[in-house]
């Protein structure tokens, strides 16, 4: 490793690299193509950058393109590369949706030996013949299993088009996938794989909470979850217009709450998220958008307003907490159909969430007795006690009530 990047290394408090930095860094320095798989939260942007990084020439333009699936994960992976490039005298710029376009287009003029964004920007700057891609000699694609599906996979095909033909190529992701396996049908490369998630260490304890809620009241559990000592965390939905809906009702109650969606500005976003991590909200109610390599550190829990449909969502959505060591919680609530077919999905997992409840702003796993409300006496039933509480003697009915009952007065 570089020197300097060993040196800041050091400073930033790191002893030793983790599974995948370690086992993807002679591959990448060599320049050769690699698929790495690895747990979320296991340094894959470092792990990457620091190998390709080293290989480029200052000054010479963009020779280093990374993509990612959304602006949050681009901007971050951006953040990320500016702590590092400039220990070898390289700039790095953010090419996403959502930004300025033509102030893009003047920091390219600067000449930046890398750039981070999103496909769709990229493609429209190469096409406008503003980004230039005659000189790059290597392209990651992080987040390979949503990045290469139906709809990106043509368009991470035509950016890698216009590179020279022996273009390095790496591919990084949390989960496996089926397409990660057809990569050399698709790019015309054979990676070499290098998969540590069952060798990596880097997460920390994370519990899985199972909490059955009827639909009608998760809003109402959102906002008893928020009073849980020391809460704070990302809360997922499949629908963004219930995310909409349920942060109103709880800005209603007075509770912390941000939204972070796709039809927010990028501005707006870039907010929500800053005060998640500064601790100035609760909650930061988000669709699948924010499940994709966010880094949010010590973020305590995850919650699952819904239920994700599928293991590798699930897997995504809570790498957001337990991450480089740290510990977190898991609390996913449904109905009990819901949670009845979601650990059918569960069972084959390392990890089976338990039945948790609310209790006194805890989350406790033992179900908490209810207290037995002692009867009061209906009002009728009362008036007919005397004052020891015994019964009063009933009173005999009058002769002349009982011969007329039920005779017809005579005309």
């Amino acid at each position: 490793m570089n020197s300097n990047f060993e040196r800041e290394f050091e400073r930033q408090g790191f002893t030793q690299l983790t599974a995948i930095q370690e086992a993807v860094y002679q591959p990448l320095a060599a320049g050769r193509s690699v698929l790495g798989l690895a747990p979320t939260g296991s340094g894959k942007t470092l792990a990457y950058a620091w190998p390709l990084l080293e290989n480029l020439l200052p000054h010479d333009g963009v020779q280093l393109v990374i993509m990612a699936p959304s602006q949050e994960l681009a901007m971050q992976i951006t953040d990320v590369l500016r702590e590092w490039v400039k220990l070898v005298d390289l700039q790095v710029t953010p090419l996403i949706g959502g930004a300025n376009l033509k102030r893009q287009i003047e920091k390219l003029k600067k000449h930046p030996e890398v750039v981070v964004g999103t496909p769709g920007r990229i493609l429209n700057l190469i096409n406008q013949r503003k980004l230039k891609m005659h000189k790059v000699q290597a392209v990651v694609i992080d987040e390979a299993d949503e990045m290469l599906d139906s709809e990106k996979m043509p368009i991470c095909r035509e950016i890698i088009g216009h590179t020279v033909a022996d273009v390095q190529l790496a591919f990084f992701s949390a989960t496996d996938a089926l397409i990660l396996h057809k990569i050399h049908q698709w790019f015309g490369i054979e990676p070499q794989i290098i998969d540590v998630r069952t060798s990596d260490d880097s997460q920390g304890h994370v519990d899985h909470y199972l909490i059955e809620t009827p639909t009608r009241k998760r809003a109402d559990m959102l906002r008893r979850l928020a009073h849980v000592k020391k809460m704070r965390g990302l809360v997922f939905f499949n629908q963004a217009a219930v995310a909409n809906e349920v942060t109103q009702k709880l800005l209603h109650s007075h509770v912390k709450v941000a939204l972070l969606s796709g039809d927010e500005h990028k501005a707006q976003r870039v907010q929500a998220l800053k005060q998640l991590r500064q601790g100035k909200i609760t909650f930061l109610l988000t669709t699948d958008v924010a499940a994709r390599g966010l880094d949010i550190p010590d973020l305590p829990a995850v919650i699952n307003f819904d239920l994700p449909k599928d293991m590798n969502t699930y897997i995504h959505r809570v790498g957001r907490t337990g991450r480089m060591g740290a510990s977190g919680m898991v609390v996913n609530l449904g109905n009990e159909h819901d949670l009845r077919q979601f650990k059918q999905l569960m069972r084959p997992a390392a990890v089976q969430p338990v039945t948790a409840y609310i209790f006194e702003n805890q989350i406790v796993t033992t179900k908490p007795e209810t207290p037995v409300k002692k009867r009061t006496p209906r009002q009728g039933y009362r008036s007919r006690l005397n004052n020891n509480g015994a019964k009063k003697p009933k009173k005999k009915r009058r002769l002349r009530d009982q011969k007329n009952k039920g005779k017809r007065k005579k005309k």
